[in-house]
């Protein structure tokens, strides 16, 4: 098998990073959400999460994760939404667009598109100057120092604090609205969520 300890110290500096990185978030984390919580409250329709690449993947999840705990939300593919999928996107929805960088193409297409049609973007992105905070109504920062990864490259911190971003809007809607145990468990029928909550 051989020597792991480089391996396993470049899995110890990730880890280290990304609980850096999270510390330094929560610390602006009032200022960081309020303007888009605000938003999302104010909502009538739903809240349509967008994004390519590893941020894609991690807006599937935070639409999951807003829909199982009483906000409507679902996750529209950045490129899809260019090739007609955009009819989902519907008069008092909430567009949230996630991009690193702040200058994904189709991220910004899209964005650019619900803003032409009247609907309110939130921003997830390091990119403060970016064109897509540039476009958006509010933005949550995820500036960061360093990916955890050992080349600095793959999406590892700044995926991280996205997953962050999503957990911590839902657990303030949650709060706000007084969502229960039981409203949890309606959603959750099969499983041992479910039965958790039975």
């Amino acid at each position: 098998m051989g020597d792991l300890s480089k391996a396993l110290a470049a899995a110890t500096s990730a880890i280290t990073t990304e609980i850096a990185a999270l510390t330094i978030f929560s610390q602006t984390l009032e200022e960081n959400l309020t303007p888009a919580l605000e938003i999302i409250i104010e909502c009538k329709g739903h809240v349509v999460v967008t994004g390519l690449g590893k941020s894609g993947l991690v807006g599937a999840k935070i639409a999951a994760t807003l829909s199982s705990t009483g906000t409507p939300s679902f996750f529209l593919h950045s490129a899809d939404c260019l090739h007609g999928d955009s009819g989902a996107l519907t008069s008092g929805d909430v567009l949230i667009a996630i991009s690193n960088s702040g200058e994904t193409a189709e991220v910004n297409a899209i964005t650019k598109m619900a803003k032409i049609w009247g609907n309110s973007v939130i921003a997830i992105t390091k990119g403060s100057n970016s064109s897509l905070a540039k476009s958006a109504d509010a933005v949550i920062s995820i500036a960061f120092d360093e990916e955890a990864d050992p080349l600095n490259l793959a999406p590892t911190t700044s995926t991280t604090l996205t997953i962050a971003v999503g957990d911590a809007l839902a657990s303030a809607l949650m709060a706000h609205r007084g969502f229960t145990s039981q409203d949890f468990g309606k959603r959750h029928p099969g499983g041992a969520l479910g039965k958790a909550t039975n």
